[in-house]
């Protein structure tokens, strides 16, 4: 959860690099919260057939649409990319290319884009979270 957090306090932050946890927490949690606001809105009967998608679900993409892209931005920077790759995302199938960049490992050691967050946090404390 703290990854999560973590990510909505760095709402617009496109520099620097984000480690495999923090990006494939948020992603868990942002699928989570969108299937249960799926439900509620089916329940209130806010729900879109048409579309897809009901109001509460639509309020909260919009929400997290900037850090969901940031956070993304990181995680490629993590593994030495430039960022432009997350426009992967709007061609057909580039979603699939673009999650299998985010699984690889992050670069060792500082790239480009700014130092290691695994060594950058370990050297710093890790606030009592799990390393990973």
């Amino acid at each position: 959860m703290n990854e999560y957090i973590g990510v909505l306090k760095k709402y617009a932050l496109f520099k620097g690099r984000a480690r495999r946890k923090e990006y494939w927490t948020f992603i868990l949690i942002n699928v989570l919260v969108s299937f249960a606001l799926g439900f509620v809105d089916q329940w209130v009967g806010s729900f879109n057939a048409e579309a897809g998608i009901g109001t509460l679900g639509m309020v909260y993409a919009v929400a997290v649409f900037i850090p969901t892209l940031a956070v993304t931005v990181r995680r490629l920077h993590d593994t030495d990319r430039v960022g432009w790759w997350a426009l992967l995302g709007i061609v057909p199938f580039g979603v699939i290319a673009l999650l299998i960049m985010q699984a690889f490992e992050g670069t060792k050691g500082e790239n480009r884009f700014g130092v290691d967050p695994k060594c950058h946090q370990a050297s710093h404390g890790n606030n009592g979270t799990f390393g990973g």
